[in-house]
């Protein structure tokens, strides 16, 4: 790339640039590749439309922008050992631009001939939003300048639509301690602000967590997690942003860690009370576990929140997780019950034990399921007439237009007679003007905006 080339000439006390892979034949590489990243990225570039790219190693995007046109992938280089794995981290005051469309989406994916998931770490953008440690070295990236934190509620970090990661979540060990903070994982948000733009982005077949947010309050709309290894959704360290049109998907469980969910959230590691409290505000969820029994598996909730989190979730389906479809702790209990600081409401919720619905950890400090306990109190409050969740009976009877297909992908639209047709509401104070008032309850109503060139199910 004559551009690039320039660039590094030009700016030679520079760190890094598109390092052009001369001394390899080019004709021979599957894909081929028009450059190499690598290293830290400290000048504006933009790359080219519909081209491939090798990413290497940790690269660094610092006080600079990257924006990246549609219709280019950018295969990561794998690697076995987690220090080793490659990931993209924009760190604070840097700008990523991600400019694909519903025809030529931008794809994140494995430079393995047999991709796995894991095969390499994440996309991290990092911020100057607020949290709720002050600041935070993301977990996982060795670079002391992967600070993020600060006072910028309007913190803009770029713009991020119609793009995919595949084969990422590569640096959780398997079965760690998940009372700590995971590693970055598929696409991680680290104090990012509100001005800055997500939708239409999905993660497929993450080795951990399809999406973190460390604290920060940007929104986001059209999201899709397909087949994780661990959480879906996972929320921490004060996040306080708004949601809507998301879906966690999976066909199948694994064994990767010791519980996985479609939606998690905790306020920090040791449930303290520092604030700003982590506060997720969700609207119009499909949360999707798999067909058949997966009790032995390692999947465990639709939704669970915990350590002294508080969370507002609305319009949405919860359905098909061995454990249950809500759980909450001994301290996020009261706080949806008692003090109302929390809100679960018009939400359709199915398990296939309906009694294990709504769920209560009582257990303290270890992973143990058998102290997982059906909680009729809690269902009686969810299901009473001012907080209006229903619990289904069966799957079928969500009636979704084709959820576990014998092949091809899932249609996860709504069938015109589906009790979640109708229902949805926006009267709560919370559910402000970045949510868009649909009449339907969960992600996707009668139009299904997953039927597209972007996303992908194989």
């Amino acid at each position: 790339m004559t551009r690039i080339s320039f660039l590094f000439l030009l700016f030679s006390v520079i760190i890094y640039s598109c390092k052009k892979d001369d001394g390899v034949n080019q004709n021979a590489l599957t894909p081929h590749y028009i450059d190499t990243l690598e290293g830290i990225i400290s000048s504006d570039i933009v790359l080219q439309e519909n081209a491939n790219y090798l990413l290497k190693g940790q690269v660094f995007v610092q006080d600079a922008s990257l924006t990246i046109p549609k219709g280019v992938t950018i295969y990561v280089e794998k690697a076995d050992s987690a220090s080793n794995k490659g990931s993209l981290v924009v760190l604070p005051g840097a700008k990523l631009f991600v400019n694909g469309t519903d025809q030529e989406p931008v794809l994140f994916t494995s430079a393995a001939t047999e991709k796995l998931p894991g095969d390499w770490g994440a996309l991290v953008i990092l911020g100057k939003a607020p949290i709720n440690s002050k600041t935070l070295q993301v977990p996982g990236i060795d670079n002391k300048l992967a600070n993020c934190g600060g006072s910028d509620k309007d913190d803009d970090s770029g713009s991020i639509q119609f793009l995919r990661l595949a084969y990422c979540g590569g640096l959780n060990a398997k079965g760690e301690d998940e009372w700590a903070l995971d590693k970055v994982s598929g696409l991680c948000l680290g104090a990012v602000g509100s001005k800055t733009t997500l939708s239409h982005v999905m993660v497929s077949y993450s080795r951990d967590d399809a999406f973190q947010f460390f604290g920060g309050n940007v929104g986001a709309k059209y999201l899709i997690a397909y087949n994780s290894g661990d959480d879906d959704y996972d929320f921490d360290h004060g996040y306080q942003g708004n949601l809507q049109f998301i879906i966690s998907y999976r066909n199948s469980a694994g064994d990767r860690a010791l519980r996985a969910n479609g939606i998690e959230s905790l306020n920090d590691a040791d449930a303290s009370s520092k604030t700003p409290y982590t506060h997720p505000v969700i609207s119009n969820a499909t949360i999707i576990g798999p067909s058949g029994n997966a009790t032995n598996t390692n999947l465990n909730q639709g939704v669970y929140i915990r350590k002294n989190t508080r969370f507002s979730i609305y319009n949405s389906i919860v359905a098909n997780y061995p454990q249950g479809g809500l759980m909450v702790c001994n301290k996020t209990r009261p706080l949806l019950m008692e003090s109302h600081q929390s809100t679960f409401k018009f939400n359709l919720v199915y398990c296939e034990d309906n009694t294990r619905s709504f769920t209560w950890d009582h257990n303290g400090q270890e992973v143990s399921l058998d102290k997982v306990l059906a909680d009729p109190a809690l269902t009686s409050f969810a299901t009473n007439q001012d907080n209006r969740n229903t619990v289904i009976e069966t799957v079928s009877a969500l009636k979704l237009s084709s959820v576990f297909p014998q092949s091809g992908a899932p249609q996860l639209g709504l069938q015109p007679d589906s009790p979640a047709s109708t229902g949805a509401k926006f009267s709560e104070s919370n559910l402000n003007d970045f949510f868009d008032q649909v009449s339907f309850r969960g992600a996707i109503g009668t139009d299904d905006w997953t039927a597209t060139n972007w996303v992908k199910w194989d």
